[in-house]
């Protein structure tokens, strides 16, 4: 099996590539897949304080058997927890959970921007990472706006915005904004969310030409385009046929094939960043 590469940050950090995302999965079964996934191959595993399973995940951590350089970690800040203590408050919790002293990657789930809390949030990231408690850090769900501001007013800038991303939605001016910034792009929900995307039929024709399944090719497209994608699953041979992805080399045709296939707003499957004020989501 092929290794995932790293992709490396504006920090001078790395991260895997391809990772495990363990999003809507009960904390009982995190503690059972992502060791599954470890054993898989995979050293990349994406979870988050509102997906209330990061003590599962903490669980798999312990019982791995991995150096804890040997894999990588990324959490979230849920939007009920933005604000300076609050922050605080849940990091630590997350930290209890996971088990960990210091975390590969933190980011802002939301900007919530009713909230108006983002920008003092952020501040308190950079705060723990200055502390050591944090390797490097990044928001998820941003616009353009958002990291605008997180720049002009810190002068830091995330690592990483976690977006969604999958071929009906692959934004590609907040794309091109991140490759502008220096800003690594990660694509949550790359198989969609039930949309049709898997049955495409330009999907389904390349996956033919390859002998591959329709989700090895959406993963593949991604690992293309140059981004971090973590897709989910908790069947083990789907864990296993998702890093086998990694083999899967798309031509340039292809590529633009799939990429073409972007339907704008009407694409998106998940919440509006602009509008949502929830703890919940990718």
């Amino acid at each position: 099996m092929t290794s995932a590469p790293s992709i490396r940050f504006r920090d001078g950090r790395s991260i895997p590539q391809l990772g495990y995302g363990v999003w809507q999965v009960e904390p009982d079964v995190a503690a059972d897949v992502v060791v599954k996934a470890f054993e898989a191959g995979y050293r990349h595993v994406d979870t988050a304080r509102g997906y209330d399973n990061e003590d599962g995940v903490g669980r798999a951590l312990a019982a791995s058997g991995l150096a804890r350089d040997d894999y990588f970690v990324t959490s979230k800040v849920p939007n009920q927890d933005q604000g300076r203590e609050a922050t605080l408050r849940s990091f630590d919790a997350t930290m209890t959970d996971l088990g960990l002293d210091e975390l590969d990657l933190y980011l802002i789930h939301w900007p919530a921007p009713e909230k108006g809390l983002a920008l003092e949030t952020w501040r308190t990231l950079i705060e723990l990472q200055e502390q050591g408690r944090i390797r490097s850090i990044g928001v998820s769900n941003f616009r353009p706006e958002d990291l605008e501001m997180l720049e002009a007013e810190t002068g830091v800038l995330p690592v990483l915005n976690q977006i969604e991303l999958h071929p009906f939605f692959n934004q590609p001016e907040l794309r091109a904004l991140h490759a502008e910034k220096g800003i690594v792009t990660e694509a949550w929900s790359p198989l969609g969310q039930g949309g049709g995307e898997l049955e495409d039929p330009v999907v389904l024709e390349i996956a033919r030409a390859h002998d591959a399944d329709p989700a090895q090719v959406l993963i593949a497209w991604n690992l293309a385009l140059g981004d971090v994608v973590i897709p989910k699953s908790v069947t083990p041979a789907r864990i296993v046929s998702n890093l086998e992805s990694l083999d899967l080399a798309l031509a340039d045709e292809e590529i633009a094939r799939i990429t073409a296939l972007h339907k704008g707003e009407s694409g998106r499957q998940g919440k509006h960043p602009g509008e949502f004020a929830g703890h919940q989501g990718s």
